[in-house]
């Protein structure tokens, strides 16, 4: 009964959402996407056998001389689940760890959210990126029949009951890795048995936290690991790989540096009114969550210190002539930059001294472990951070500060700014915790190599 109204509800949404697709250019997106998916998937299964090497660059199509077993056991299907562009970059050093440990594997990358997959429909790394069909019986059989995956992985959450009744009915290993659970999900509630069903379909779940263990527990769910967060791995990668800016580098010179990473509007309010106010060294990067460029020109008139914008400063470089017209007198004097590029963020903590991370006023907080593998005091806002593990165990460690306002910023900034210890402690902190709590990948993928059934 509960899945005959919940495969209703589905067929509703669809509905639904090509009516709202008239007017909402995201759902449009996301319609459009999915009309295009099945022509994605048939234009890759036309391929004949096209494989890749070990970076990802495509080689010619296996030959009639090779064993088709040997084939088989050298080129597993992979299909990985991402909900949006977060759960990807969680997802993705498990992408590349099968990439390499199978060589010629097959992988393909769904998504739900336009965010996603727009932002990573041409990842290398993958032969198919799409849209995921919507959860009906029917999508799911011919998907399914189409990819015949050799192992479905499913990134943090995103529990579609059709999709995974149907991997378990086909024998097909399913697992979910960098889970975390709470215990007001319907999974543990009495009346809840549709979707702890669900959940046991799962053959194998990686999970963050203790809690999060205790509860699968529970319910006598056992096919279960504490293995952390692959998220952190990915941070590791990227400060690895960390580029240079020059016209950071520039900016910054040698006075403290806040990055504000990810801002709503709701955390600019509170970092404008605390930069007004503070009279001591400070230069603030402001990388907006979504860049507009008229909103970027009404946060430069709240501001009484002078501001630049990065796209800006840059054009105005390229356009260097030989004797030099760039002016670092207008970075000397001004003490806000605007970050209207998409890409560099990650990269750029690396100047920070301190970092305000967003979302934690309405959205929901923002990765926090970008800037904490570089290793600065950490600080954002509330209550919307108790669904992340990582930002709850900063807090308890001391490495990260919550607060509720501009004046309770203001409070707890200077009392950092000032006490040089008391900086560096909780530096040490946030870059100790991702060093120690890194390498959840290799347990995800000591789980893909025991349950990995070539078929």
């Amino acid at each position: 009964m509960f899945a005959f109204i919940y495969t209703l509800g589905i067929y509703l949404a669809q509905g639904i959402a090509k009516l709202v697709a008239l007017f909402h250019a995201k759902t449009r997106l996301w319609v459009k996407g999915q009309e295009q998916t099945w022509t994605l998937i048939g234009d890759w299964r036309t391929e004949n056998g096209e494989r890749r090497t070990e970076n990802g660059k495509r080689q010619p199509p296996i030959t009639n001389h090779q064993s088709p077993i040997a084939i088989r056991k050298s080129a597993p299907t992979f299909w990985f689940h991402a909900a949006s562009l977060g759960e990807f970059e969680q997802g993705r050093p498990v992408i590349e760890a099968c990439r390499k440990q199978y060589p010629t594997a097959k992988i393909i990358l769904t998504f739900f959210s336009p965010s996603g997959y727009e932002n990573k429909k041409d990842y290398d790394q993958a032969d198919v990126v799409c849209y995921l069909p919507a959860d009906t019986p029917s999508n799911v059989a011919r998907f399914l029949d189409l990819v015949k995956p050799d192992m479905a992985l499913f990134i943090k959450y995103e529990f579609w009951p059709n999709y995974l009744s149907a991997l378990k009915k086909r024998n097909i290993p399913s697992i979910l890795f960098s889970a975390i659970f709470r215990p007001n999900q319907l999974f543990f509630k009495a009346y809840g048995s549709f979707y702890r069903n669900v959940l046991f379909c799962l053959d194998h779940i990686l999970v963050q936290n203790q809690e999060s263990e205790r509860l699968l527990k529970s319910i006598d769910y056992k096919q279960v690991t504490l293995a952390g967060d692959t998220r952190l791995d990915r941070v590791v990668q990227i400060s690895k790989q960390a580029k240079t800016f020059p016209l950071i580098e520039q900016f910054k010179s040698n006075t403290p540096l806040l990055i504000v990473g990810s801002a709503w509007p709701d955390d600019l309010e509170v970092i404008f009114s605390f930069l007004n106010n503070f009279n001591q060294p400070l230069k603030v990067i402001v990388a907006p969550h979504e860049i507009n460029p008229e909103q970027i020109k009404s946060w430069q008139e709240k501001v009484t210190v002078k501001s630049l914008i990065y796209s800006q400063l840059f054009e105005q470089e390229e356009r260097k002539t030989e004797n030099g017209s760039f002016s670092q007198g207008a970075l000397d004097s001004s003490s806000l930059l605007f970050l209207d590029t998409v890409g560099m963020l990650s990269s750029i903590y690396r100047y920070a001294d301190f970092v305000f991370v967003g979302g934690g006023y309405r959205d929901g907080l923002h990765n926090t472990m970008e800037p904490a593998v570089f290793g600065m005091p950490i600080f954002f806002g509330q209550p919307y951070y108790q669904k992340f593990q990582e930002a709850l165990d900063l807090l308890q460690l001391g490495g990260a500060q919550t607060v509720a306002n501009a004046d309770e910023f203001t409070k707890v900034f200077a009392e950092v700014y000032e006490n040089e210890e008391l900086r560096k402690h909780k530096a040490d902190i946030c870059r100790d915790y991702v060093q120690k709590n890194a390498g959840a990948t290799e347990k995800v993928m000591a789980v893909v190599a025991n349950k990995c059934v070539m078929r």
